[in-house]
């Protein structure tokens, strides 16, 4: 079995591929290529207007990148509706070498002092591959969520990649695409340059609105 290292991770990622684990005891991972990808257009992200209004309330204090492993650690948690994960320690320590290469990135909200919620992902290019996301308070993850993408519009990211669609996804204005066109778009975006510190390691929500709204 070929060893996955982060450079072969980030390759993967370049021509469509991404890595899950059967359970988070298993051993090894297995590769994903949809037939059809989920992506959110970050020319036309929806945002609910309930959620708007929380968002410019700053009900938690929204970072980016400043607690990444216990990021991961809140999305490989299990309860009762998601009760197992497919984040094993491999995908674990691969991805903490991504975020110390300067290619895996964390949205984090806090409330008092405490993490509850937040996503992760990769960015290559100007393409974000967004991995998972975990809550443990009201709209924690959804407004991570907000906040990514007022990230990626200010620094020029031209794709949003979800691999699937949800329910969660579907009300930001998530959509599949096919394998061939999702190709042809991360072909263009990965050669292209974005910066993911286009904005602040930490912006209110007001701010984050703003930053959408400005690059629509």
């Amino acid at each position: 079995m070929t060893r996955i290292t982060p450079e072969l991770l980030l390759q993967a990622y370049a021509h469509g591929f991404f890595p899950m684990a059967e359970s988070a005891a298993a051993p090894d991972v297995f590769w994903l290529d949809p037939e059809r990808r989920g992506i959110i257009p970050l020319d036309r992200f929806h945002i609910p207007r309930r959620l708007a209004r929380s968002i410019r309330q700053d009900i938690y204090e929204v970072t980016t990148d400043r607690a990444f492993a216990r990021v991961l650690e809140g999305c490989a948690e299990t309860d009762e509706k998601r009760r197992e994960t497919w984040i094993n320690d491999l995908i674990f320590d691969l991805y903490v070498k991504l975020h110390e290469m300067g290619h895996g990135h964390s949205v984090e909200c806090w409330e008092d002092g405490r993490l509850v919620g937040g996503l992760y992902g990769v960015s290559l290019g100007a393409v974000f591959f967004g991995e998972s996301m975990f809550s443990r308070a009201r709209d924690a993850s959804k407004i991570a969520l907000v906040h990514l993408v007022a990230r990626l519009r200010a620094g020029g990211f031209e794709l949003l990649d979800t691999q699937f669609v949800t329910p969660h996804l579907r009300q930001f204005g998530a959509e599949e695409i096919p394998r061939a066109a999702y190709r042809q778009r991360l072909s263009r975006a990965i050669a292209k340059h974005a910066d993911y510190w286009a904005l602040p390691e930490s912006i209110s929500g007001s701010a984050a609105l703003q930053a959408i709204t400005q690059t629509s």
